[in-house]
């Protein structure tokens, strides 16, 4: 017996040196991990701003200490990012991880003159970061924007910028965009992304002091090659009625010298193209439930369909002007062609864009299947 253990002994003696381990892994304590980026162009050089997390002062919601740091913001300077980043390397304590990097903030310098393409490039093609990363442009300083904090001092995690879809299914204003629908969009017809633009609002406020948080405000539009500007405030409503993702949206309309609030929901979304000759046109079918907010007086259910069928019409043909003036298909409405019929998309496009016009879109038709009233009548609840 005795000798049959002193053999196994040997034996694992001898093989524990030739099993792996994890000598090169790093201790979770040992890291410093980024999650947001900001990117600026200044004076002909990239500024980053690398947001650092602490995750032992977000690991709860609500942070117990309410003068913890939840981060640090390090800003370095290079011809390119790659110069930039290593700049900042030489400041840093410990490792940095990007495998947690959540969302990134582009100026409008950083979109400029196909510098888009160089950023998304540059970190696409390093293997930590998530596809899942959300995509923001901004016209405020970038270093602000990076400083921005949660109400209540809550944990980072639950930042808008780092969690746009829990409001977006409570108000869908502008489509949040992450790297991989970023990519696919600028790489098929139109070859437009409308990326969300966002600014820093300073409408909330605690018995200490105001506190700044991110507002969706609108999009900026970049291609490949350049960026075509801003549209946004009441210029891109028009935008939420074209799009698939959206959840809900608000409507308000004058009505007798006062004003009638409807929330509009289960939308659904169909273009037709429709090719004739040289020209293409669009026809787009809109179906969506209307929920009855706020009114004064008594109003009929016939008379809510037409607001809602008047006002959604109307800002659906401003945005699309307003993108034809900024050389924008705001609706992809190239895309729609491109994937109906193909070989006449190849025939009419220029440059993967289907020429448009003031016309190009023949007919809105909008069609409200249910009207609710929510806990109300069509009347006043209170006489």
């Amino acid at each position: 017996m005795m000798k049959r253990i002193t053999k196994q002994l040997c034996i694992l003696c001898l093989v524990l040196p030739l099993l792996t381990s994890c000598w090169d892994v790093d201790e979770p304590n040992r890291i410093r991990y980024i999650y947001a980026i900001g990117i600026d162009y200044k004076e002909d050089k990239y500024e980053i701003h690398a947001q650092i997390i602490d995750f032992i002062n977000i690991a709860k919601t609500e942070q117990p200490n309410q003068d913890a740091i939840q981060v640090e913001v390090g800003k370095a300077k290079g011809d390119t990012i790659e110069e930039a980043f290593f700049e900042l390397y030489k400041s840093m304590d410990l490792k940095l991880f990007w495998g947690h990097m959540t969302y990134m903030v582009l100026s409008e310098e950083a979109l400029k003159e196909g510098r888009a393409n160089i950023v998304i490039n540059a970190f696409l093609r390093f293997r930590e970061i998530r596809y899942q990363t959300w995509v923001y442009t901004t016209k405020d300083p970038i270093g602000e924007i990076m400083l921005l904090n949660p109400l209540f001092n809550s944990a980072m995690t639950r930042l808008k910028l780092a969690d746009p879809m829990s409001s977006y299914q409570q108000e869908s204003f502008v489509e949040p965009i992450d790297f991989r629908k970023l990519v696919i969009r600028l790489n098929e017809p139109s070859y437009e992304v409308n990326i969300p633009y966002v600014k820093i609002d300073d409408n909330w406020e605690n018995e200490k002091e105001k506190d700044k948080l991110p507002k969706f405000e609108g999009v900026g539009v970049v291609t490949p090659d350049e960026f075509k500007g801003f549209i946004s405030g009441e210029k891109i409503n028009g935008l939420q009625w074209m799009t698939k993702e959206t959840k809900k949206g608000e409507i308000t309309i004058p009505r007798d010298d006062k004003f009638v609030s409807i929330t509009i929901d289960n939308l659904k979304i169909k273009v037709k193209p429709k090719v004739q000759g040289d020209e293409v046109k669009f026809e787009v079918k809109l179906n969506m439930n209307a929920l009855l907010s706020s009114f004064e007086g008594k109003i009929t259910e016939k008379e809510i369909r037409q607001f809602v069928k008047k006002q959604i019409k109307k800002e659906i043909e401003e945005t699309y002007l307003e993108g034809l003036e900024k050389e924008v298909d705001i609706y992809r409405l190239s895309e729609h062609l491109y994937r109906s019929d193909v070989k006449n998309w190849k025939k009419v496009q220029k440059n993967g864009k289907v020429p448009l016009t003031e016309s190009s879109i023949s007919s809105i038709t909008i069609e409200v299947n249910k009207v609710y009233t929510g806990r109300k009548a069509f009347k006043e609840t209170i006489e």
